[in-house]
Order: structure tokens, then sequence, then C-alpha cells
């Protein structure tokens, strides 16, 4: 393969994985054979041959074949000792040169080098995170952390359920750094992979260059810091690392799906420590949000798909219906738009519901009975002990056949285990309070309006 060949293939997966990923784990390998269909690699550090290995061999082989390179894969090794100039076949290899024969090999990379983290999203950025009332204080604490300055918070916690966008706030913190601030040593990685490099330097004795790199960094942000949790050594060294950082005025970002008090088999010393700063629980998205989300996406699809319409209704009946996480929710509008240009067809409410039936009966909102009792009672300001209780008194008999109204239409429950949870009432009790619900809300407006506020309030 020729040189010219080598930088074709380059340029391509820079386009594939993104400059990010290409300038951080494979413009520093170093092409060095293609035998037998194998096409052999070396990479600076065991890390560095790991990773790039398990994330990114599929594309680089994938690139080489399509630039016409006879390979059937791709072999990434470190150098264990100093290459020759020449091979058994004849064919020339390009020089490695050694470190002197009395120096110790240096494990850490220097300030102009690129700090081997996680990869980052190049979607995950400020400008592609929609910000509503449930994550406006996170947003507002990362776009602080990446300005770069000092902060009066450190750390920053992020905490909240899967998908609510505690990844692409990080992922947008690193990013805006890397372009204001290049003078800085970023490092962003998961707890796991935090783990796996510590066991590697315990394994292979360089726990010292291990504590000179982590100790070296401006930002340490570490995504998931559950993973550590009964983790005895990992959270000892972590322990370490987060007080080394802290105490030379380092700014640290840590996530996870739980308040740091909250999780399992994590040392009290390293809660307290993680609590220590700006704690921010990023709630999960209400309506609003939900809908904002899909109005921006689908803006960055039309230039995709410029000729697919999508009819009025759909985005609310989406964002209506699908309230697990932000993933999924995107996930199904990937997924309509995809479908409509494939068959050709407008994204109309009935190709949405066959498109989504199954995202849509998993996200389906199971509500039991006792949580209506609970709601209404709240919204009435009656006791829930009343509500399902023997008295009569209008102000509390309303309520509780409102009750009854919305039990029997949001949940699958029949009358008779109705009557049962409504203070053992016959199911002919329950029909009846049924019948002048549906009545009265032709005719009572405010009726009607609070009926329908505890229905969204019951299906959010």
């Amino acid at each position: 393969m020729t040189d010219d060949t080598w930088g074709q293939v380059c340029n391509e997966l820079q386009k594939a994985v993104g400059q990010n990923n290409y300038t951080t784990w494979i413009a520093p390998l170093e092409l060095i054979d293609l035998e037998d269909g194998i096409a052999s690699f070396q990479a600076p550090t065991k890390f560095m041959c790991d990773w790039v290995s398990r994330n990114f061999a599929e594309p680089i082989l994938s690139e080489l074949r399509r630039a016409g390179v006879s390979a059937e894969r791709v072999n990434i090794s470190v150098p264990s000792r100093r290459p020759m100039n020449g091979t058994a076949n004849g064919a020339t290899r390009p020089t490695v040169p050694a470190p002197a024969p009395v120096a110790k090999p240096r494990k850490t990379p220097r300030p102009d080098e690129p700090l081997p983290g996680a990869p980052l999203d190049s979607r995950f950025t400020f400008d592609s995170f929609v910000v509503g009332k449930p994550n406006e204080l996170a947003h507002a604490a990362a776009k602080r952390v990446a300005e770069g300055g000092p902060v009066t918070f450190n750390p920053l916690f992020l905490y909240g359920g899967v998908g609510l966008g505690k990844t692409h706030l990080m992922h947008a913190i690193a990013h805006d750094l890397q372009h204001q601030r290049p003078d800085l040593r970023v490092l962003y990685l998961s707890a796991e992979q935090f783990m796996y490099r510590f066991v590697q330097a315990l394994r292979e004795k360089q726990i010292m260059d291990f504590k000179e790199m982590f100790r070296s960094i401006d930002v340490l942000m570490v995504d998931d810091v559950q993973f550590i949790a009964g983790k005895d050594s990992t959270q000892e060294e972590f322990f370490h690392t987060f007080n080394a950082l802290v105490d030379q005025g380092k700014q640290i970002v840590i996530s996870a799906d739980r308040a740091p008090g909250e999780i399992k088999d994590l040392e009290e010393r390293i809660k307290s420590r993680l609590s220590c700063g700006l704690v921010v629980d990023l709630h999960p998205t209400d309506y609003e949000l939900r809908l904002g989300i899909l109005q921006t996406k689908t803006e960055a699809y039309k230039s995709e798909y410029p000729d697919l319409k999508i009819a009025p209704g759909v985005l609310e009946f989406v964002a209506h219906r699908i309230t697990s996480n932000v993933r999924i929710l995107e996930g199904a509008l990937t997924r309509l738009f995809a479908y409509g240009s494939l068959i050709g067809r407008e994204i109309t409410m009935d190709l949405a519901q066959e498109c989504l039936k199954d995202q849509l009966r998993q996200s389906e909102r199971k509500v039991t009975v006792e949580e209506i009792q609970r709601k209404v009672a709240e919204h009435y300001n009656v006791r829930l002990s009343d509500l399902v209780g023997p008295k009569r008194l209008r102000a509390i008999a309303r309520p509780r056949q409102v009750a009854m109204f919305l039990a029997k239409s949001l949940t699958t429950r029949s009358l008779p285990d109705i009557g049962r949870r409504f203070g053992g009432r016959d199911h002919t009790t329950i029909m009846h309070g049924i019948r002048k619900i549906e009545e009265l809300r032709g005719t009572d407006s405010q009726l009607a309006e609070d009926i329908e506020l505890l229905r969204r309030l019951l299906e959010s």
C-alpha cells in the first residue's frame, strides 16, 4: 500500500469518525505492514492499542477496502522493542525511534499531546441541546464551566435518569473548552475507563505514570461515576486524584444516575466530596421540552429530507405519548423520517401510529387506581381517607366520582375491582358515579377542565 493510498484512507476516516476522534485515536497510529490480508499498525500505548482495536478497527478496515486495499483484518500492537528498518521479505518499514537505553519511556503525555480519553460525539454540543425548565440549571452550570475560567463550585455533579442529557452536557463542555481554551488539558472518560486504566497501570507496574498523568489535567470529566461503587482500590485512587486536582484548583465534572448520597457501596468520604460542589438534578422531560426537542430535530432533518412533509399535530402526538427519555424520543423521530422517506409518503398521524406502534406500546403509562385517588385528592384538597371513605358530602362525593371516572378511563380494572379500592363499594355505585361525570362534562366546563388537567398529570 502506497503512502498516497494511506493518505486517502486517512482523509476518509476523518469524515467517518470525526476530526476529534481521528486526531486522538487514529493519527498516532503507524502503518507497519500489509501482508497476507492483514494491515498491521502500531500504537504508542497499550491503552490506545486496546481502545482503537475495540472501537475503530472496523472503520479502518472498511475505508481500506473502499480504497481498493486487499485487507481482511486490522491488527494493532504496541512496539516491544526497536523495530528494524528492513523485514524478512525485503520490504521497508518506517523507522520507529527508540528511547535512549538508560531512560525510562515517558508514559505521561506532554502538554501538547492529546490525552487519550473517550471519543467525543460531534453531535453533542450546546447548540444542539434543547433547554427547558427540567434542565435549565444543569445547562447554565455546564455553560459556566465551559468558559474555562474559575468557578465558585467544584465539582459540578450532574445526575438523572437515562437519556436526560448528562452525557450530552459533558461532551458539550469538552467541545467548548477544546475550542475556546486549547491551552487547557481536558480529559473526558467514563468511570469504567478510569477503572480499566487504573487496573492496567497496576498490572504493568506503571501506577506512578498513571498518577502523574491524571494529576496533570486541568479539567477532569468522569461519566457514570456510580460504576466505581464497590471497587475499593479504584475508589481509593479516585479519591486521591479528586483531592489532588481540587487542591490545585482544577475543575472536576462528574455525572451519575443518582445523587451522591444515594449511590450504594460508594465510600462515605467520596459521597461527601462529591456533594461539596454544585449538585444538579436533570429532571424528567415535560411536554413542552419534549415538543421543543422534536421541533429542533425536525428542522435539522429538513436538509436531509427536503421533500418530506410532516402533518400538523404529529410532533405534538409523539411528544405527548413518548415520555420515557430523550434518546427514545429522538429515535422515534428518526424512525418516522426514515420510514416516510422510504415509502415516499407524508408523515401523517396514521403513519406515525403505525410506524411507532411498538414504542408507543412500551411507553404507555401504567396508571394505578391508587395514584388516581392521590392526584384527585390533592387537586380538590380533600383527604385521601375521606375520598375512599363513607362520607357523602357534596365536597367529597364529586371528587370521588371524578376519581371513579378516571379509574375506569385510564386503567384496565373492572368495575368490581375499582369498587373494592373505593372502600368496598358495589360495582353499581361505581357505574352510577361514572355516568354522572359523563353527563356533567358536557355542561360543566370547569369539571371538564379539571378532568383534562388530571388526565394530563397522570399520563405525563
